[in-house]
């Protein structure tokens, strides 16, 4: 690619001059991104070219850590538009991720399928490896992790495979970015508006006021209910009319199957051209092809793990499905429990047996008390950090707050930025990025950014919670913490840069804390008066934790399935046509033992973007692999007091803090004082023993 020049007054053009190289987005406009991503590819492989054709004989300065001081522009304007694109898309946005993906895919196989440089780096790893350099842990986990991307990025194959390589990489990105526009389109198509006021008979005041705003935005008459990510859907626990629940779920599961907005025919050409590309690395299918590189190690651990777990979370499924059905009949004789029932039948035994409901909660669970008296509270006496908001500094869009992260003694550790509420433009659920990762090589310090999808309260009203978004926001900055606390010399190892199924880990043990009774009695309190929870109340909440273990376990575990099933096809096996994904995803759940119709997948295949656009393939078992790290280390933590600093301090430096800059079980190791065990999370799941 010709080096283009970069208009000096383009705001990418160099670093920001804002606290942290936040992105100035009071200067940002989308003339700027194309120029500015063609600029940075440009930049990066003339980078790399120099790196490749080094007279010098190749070191692990000249080579591997040359490597980590590439792509700095290319890097700023890639972090900024994939977050627009994630967060607040637009039609211009997405017409230009269609055309740059292919440019990406290229330019990133022109680094790594690139012989000479591989040589370079293949050289300093065979001296290292005959003890004729000595490096010190994070160089040498670094050149481990270079060479071996080198390696399962095809480096090996041959001219006519790395040119076959290039076109799959090409249009696999191609189509991980259509998937991911036409989910966005289907969900937003897929909103169910209601015109009948009786249609909203159990929904709060709150809810049914936002549902209003909506259908005013929307301009359109009603009420709108727009959709989830996840098959289930939040109102499904509230409305009391039958018909309508079935309505909203239907909407919900039968997204991306047909219409204008069809995903299938992408995600089966996806599914098959990542099963060829896997074949010609040399891999049996493309889940294998994705565990080579994980902690999991084998793509028949993974299958060993799930097969251990699934029949005992259906048969806890069942259990709790029996006692579902006794409350439907009571409203509705003869009839069977259907998966829009669940929620809202469940909701009704827990209000039987434990005298309380997701609506008398709402009250006391205010978006902001919880972020501030929960969610920073807790880091702050975890790792002594604190938070203060810096309104002049600009967001991405209205409503997006940044705040400055400040350390135990006062400086800058970073900024935190804060994107919590739904909008048409945003894609479904809740995820972390950053703009800028923490390096000591490069003297960069953080920049990571939390999204979520809080239903928007009309103005002046407060944000109230559901319990499940209150474990969203302390999962989400588990994240965050991973990415602030890093403290390591190379930025692509930096933070959450972890494999697939270790990042979910930090997250997933910053969930305790919202359990914790003293952070939970900090935080739940009434929006309007400011009275505590009623203690009987969290006492109730916390022994209620382990309730729908059975549902919650089954829907996730079929999800997982169906993931690993659609990847360990060959190229020849994955269905032709898109009427036989259906068929195909009922053959798979039969056979694992998960064909609960009550109990549908987390996500089914049309929306399930986590594995169709989100980096997720094959690994969506990642968050039960990972929560068996996570559920060992709050034993850890209960066995050490809880929350206490000394707990906060060990945990940031000897794994949040190093990134990837380790064996990340050699860092859990190191943590724990032995390598994990699985009880705990069966204990917790209630898998095992007596606990089920």
């Amino acid at each position: 690619m010709t080096a283009p020049t970069l208009d000096p007054t383009n705001p990418f053009a160099r670093p920001s001059v804002l606290p942290y190289g936040l992105p100035d987005f009071t200067q940002i406009r989308f003339e700027h991104y194309r120029p500015a991503l063609l600029a940075g590819m440009a930049e990066e492989r003339a980078q790399i070219e120099a790196i490749a054709t080094d007279s010098q004989p190749p070191t692990f300065e000249n080579t591997v850590v040359a490597l980590e001081r590439t792509g700095d522009l290319l890097e700023r304007v890639t972090a900024v538009v994939y977050n627009q694109l994630s967060a607040d898309a637009s039609a211009e946005l997405e017409q230009l991720e269609e055309e740059i993906a292919p440019l990406l895919s290229a330019h990133a196989d022109a680094i790594h399928l690139d012989s000479r440089l591989f040589a370079r780096v293949d050289a300093v790893h065979t001296a290292a490896a005959r003890g004729e350099i000595v490096l010190d842990d994070q160089d040498a986990w670094l050149l481990e992790r270079v060479h071996t991307d080198f390696v399962l990025a095809g480096v090996h194959l041959d001219e006519v495979g790395k040119e076959r390589l290039r076109e799959l990489n090409s249009r696999i990105t191609t189509l991980d970015a259509a998937f991911g526009r036409t989910l966005l389109a289907a969900t937003n198509a897929g909103a169910v508006v209601l015109t009948d006021e009786s249609e909203l008979d159990g929904l709060s005041p709150q809810e049914i006021a936002a549902a209003a705003l909506a259908a005013q935005e929307h301009q359109v008459e009603g009420w709108w209910i727009e959709l989830a990510n996840t098959t289930g859907q939040p109102l499904l626990v509230s409305l009391n009319r039958r018909d309508v629940r079935e309505r909203l779920f239907r909407a919900s599961a039968d997204r991306g199957a047909g219409g204008e907005h069809d995903t299938r025919p992408v995600l089966l050409e996806m599914v098959r051209l990542r099963a060829e590309r896997a074949q010609l690395l040399g891999f049996e299918h493309h889940a294998a092809y994705t565990v080579a590189d994980e902690t999991a190690g084998s793509a028949q651990a993974v299958a060993d793990m799930l097969a251990r777990l699934a029949p005992a979370a259906a048969a806890n499924a069942r259990r709790e499905q029996a006692r579902l059905q006794v409350e439907l009949e009571r409203d509705h004789p003869g009839a069977e429990l259907a998966a829009w029932d669940w929620a809202y039948y469940a909701e009704r035994v827990r209000r039987a047996e434990r005298s309380l409901d997701d609506a008398v909660l709402r009250p006391y669970l205010e978006l902001e008390r919880v972020l501030v008296d929960g969610v920073f509270a807790a880091a702050h006496r975890l790792y002594g950090l604190s938070f203060v908001e810096r309104p002049e500094l600009p967001g991405y869009a209205p409503g997006v707050r940044v705040f400055e992260v400040l350390d135990s003694d006062g400086s800058g550790l970073g900024l935190f930025v804060a994107d919590y509420f739904t909008r048409d433009s945003k894609r479904g659920g809740a995820w972390m990025n950053s703009f800028v990762d923490q390096s000591d090589l490069l003297d960069a310090r953080p920049v990571v950014i939390n999204n979520a999808n809080v239903p928007r309260p009309v103005p002046g009203e407060p944000a109230l919670l559901s319990w499940d978004f209150v474990i969203t926001l302390f999962h989400e900055f588990g994240h965050a913490l991973h990415g602030l606390l890093s403290a390591v010399r190379y930025p692509s190892r930096s933070g959450t840069s972890v494999p697939r199924d270790f990042v979910e880990y930090p997250s997933q043990v910053n969930e305790m804390w919202a359990w914790d009774r003293e952070v939970l009695a900090s935080f739940a309190r009434h929006h309007q008066t400011g009275e505590p929870m009623p203690a009987e109340w969290i006492d109730t909440l916390l022994e209620a934790r382990a309730d729908g273990q059975g549902y919650t376990t089954t829907e996730y575990l079929a999800a997982a399935l169906l993931d690993q099933a659609w990847h360990r096809l060959s190229p020849a096996d994955v269905p032709t046509e898109v009427d036989e994904v259906g068929p195909f995803e009922a053959r798979a759940l039969a056979a694992a033992g998960l064909d609960l119709a009550a109990v549908p997948p987390r996500y089914r295949t049309t929306y399930f973007s986590h594995v169709f656009g989100g980096g997720y393939s094959a690994g969506y078992y990642a968050y039960i692999w990972s929560e068996v790290l996570d559920a060992d280390t709050v034993e850890w933590f209960a066995e050490n007091g809880g929350l206490l600093r000394a707990n906060g301090d060990a945990f940031r430096t000897r794994l949040l803090g190093r990134g990837g800059s380790v064996d990340p079980l050699a860092a859990f190791r190191d943590l724990r004082g032995r390598d994990p065990r699985i009880e705990p999370l069966l204990v917790r799941r209630h898998l095992v023993g007596d606990a089920r």
